[in-house]
């Protein structure tokens, strides 16, 4: 966490089902910060608390989503007929947030600036 205030024109994305963004969660919200390579997460239900990681440290969290490697924490049945779980992500229609993309380097790493 930082101790340093947060900017203003944050612009935060939920991360939500598809199509419950605006559902009562509670949900992950991610911003970016302008200029200082930071990016800030909190909860819905706790605004006020904010979590902030290096955009390096983000970067290696995504790509470990997209490879699998938090599987274990969601259960979420996969789609096809296989009987496994599958983790999902954006643009996979087994979860998601309200921004999409799929690579590490895309939205879901990289939040837009307002």
């Amino acid at each position: 966490m930082s101790d340093r205030p947060l900017p203003d024109e944050l612009r935060w994305i939920r991360a939500a089902p598809e199509g419950e963004a605006e559902g009562p969660g509670p949900w992950i919200e991610v911003a970016e910060g302008q200029g200082d390579d930071l990016i800030h997460l909190r909860e819905t239900s706790d605004p006020a608390t904010v979590v902030t990681t290096t955009r390096t440290k983000w970067e290696a969290f995504v790509k470990g989503v997209l490879a699998g490697e938090f599987d274990h924490f969601a259960e979420i049945e996969a789609e096809s007929d296989t009987g496994g779980h599958t983790g999902g992500h954006p643009g996979s229609g087994t979860g998601g947030g309200s921004d999409t993309g799929s690579d590490a380097e895309g939205p879901a790493a990289r939040p837009e600036a307002p």
